[in-house]
């Protein structure tokens, strides 16, 4: 899949890949009301990725339903949509209006934005609120829920519980990691809001960490989420346990990356010998040994 507020909404990226190779289109996160995001600067580069600080601009709901989404319909590709509100009331209300919409296979709830200063992570950071959207999610909506973690907590597992208790049928993990720049000359911070959402490889142990975490926790599909640019990244997640995975912050790199990572991870079944993707996924040996060594010298041109 491809990432929330990494790929806009799908029609952006037709000229570099073929979207109907994707496995999912998550659109940019939609509100009821369109929103001009943060000031800017609001985009930063690190050496390892890059902090955004976007304040999850978007057109809103109706402008997604007239302009957007009818293009999305035409392609052979599902669509999820990726939703977010200040108050659980919205949160409800986008539910209900997408409830029943054709094209859209499915939810994914934002509850982990580090970036904004209302709703946002606060949602994502707490159980008990955490499950108090899910449910009114769920009540407003017959679609599959998919929840997006925050990594910015102290027990992951916590929150994955509580969502899924609450009626979201699978997770996402995860969104981008609380981060800030500063500028030694100018003396002044390096982002308009300050504060920001670290993303690319500099978070892809995190994340590896957070997706183990919630995969010994819950009992439903997991979506591993977090410095993916490479079809031995996304392996790496769907070994843990992953049932699939999403490419964000590398489609600012190479738009065509998602093709290419699922030319590499089918490479990989043929080199190994491997029969399918299913064969492959959860099939982690925990004991790390010294074989695991002489396993590492061995070179895959996968990409």
């Amino acid at each position: 899949m491809v990432a929330s507020g990494t790929f806009g909404y799908g029609q952006e990226y037709e000229d570099f890949l073929d979207l109907g190779k994707l496995g999912a289109i998550v659109v940019k996160g939609i509100s009821l009301a369109p929103r001009p995001g943060n000031p800017p600067p609001r985009i930063v580069e690190t050496p390892a990725g890059m902090i955004n600080a976007i304040g999850l601009e978007n057109v809103g709901l109706e402008t997604f339903l007239e302009a957007k989404l009818p293009y999305l319909r035409d392609r052979e590709v599902p669509v999820i949509v990726n939703i977010f509100g200040n108050t659980v009331d919205e949160y409800g209300e986008l539910a209900r209006r997408l409830d029943g919409q054709p094209g859209v296979a499915a939810l994914e709830i934002n509850i982990s934005c580090p970036n904004v200063k209302q709703g946002g992570m606060v949602f994502g950071t707490d159980p008990t609120l955490a499950a108090e959207v899910v449910s009114r999610v769920r009540e407003g909506t017959s679609l599959p829920l998919i929840t997006k973690l925050t990594p910015n907590v102290t027990r992951i597992a916590e929150i994955a519980r509580a969502a899924v208790d609450a009626g979201s049928d699978m997770l996402s993990c995860i969104n981008t990691v609380a981060a800030m720049a500063v500028d030694i000359l100018s003396r002044r911070p390096r982002l308009a809001n300050l504060i920001g959402g670290l993303s690319g490889p500099a978070i892809k142990p995190i994340a590896l960490r957070c997706t183990y975490e919630v995969l010994q926790a819950v009992d439903c599909p997991v979506i591993g989420i977090g410095g993916i640019a490479s079809a031995s990244d996304a392996l790496e997640f769907l070994l843990l346990g992953a049932r699939a995975v999403q490419i964000g912050t590398a489609n600012f790199v190479d738009p065509a990356v998602a093709a290419r990572v699922v030319e590499g991870m089918e490479r990989f079944l043929q080199v190994e010998g491997i029969p399918s993707i299913g064969d492959f996924i959860g099939s982690l040996d925990l004991q790390c040994t010294y074989p695991f060594a002489e396993a590492s010298c061995r070179t895959l041109d996968l990409d």
